[in-house]
Formats: structure tokens, C-alpha cells, sequence
């Protein structure tokens, strides 16, 4: 059965161990995929960037 599990972090470095934590419970067999994505966004009222970095693992169970 193929799967997804879906990540999304305000930190790049926050993706990357929450990405590395799931894929160490997989075996190199099971990962077909994985898809990044950045999106940034404003915050008008504090005059700052928003940033959301996510990922999608796609593997076989």
C-alpha cells in the first residue's frame, strides 16, 4: 500500500529533523518520494515574513 506522510515546520532546520526522524523508520526499500515546498506569506501587522516549509514522503507500508 502506498502511503503519505506530510510535514510542515516554521523552520527549515525543523524540516529537516522531523523529515530525517520519519525516514530513519523506513527501510530504503520503502521511500519512492519525497516533494518540498516553500511558501512565504506577510504579516502586515507585525511588518514581517512568514515562512512554511513542508515536505511530502510518499512510501510504500
Amino acid at each position: 500500500m502506498i502511503r503519505v506522510k506530510l510535514f510542515d515546520e516554521e523552520h527549515e532546520q525543523d524540516l529537516e529533523e522531523s523529515v530525517n526522524g520519519f525516514l530513519s523508520s523506513l527501510n530504503d526499500d520503502q521511500l519512492i518520494d519525497i516533494k518540498y515546498e516553500v511558501a512565504v506569506g506577510e504579516d502586515l501587522e507585525e511588518d514581517d515574513s512568514i515562512f512554511c516549509f513542508s515536505a511530502m514522503v510518499i512510501y510504500k507500508r
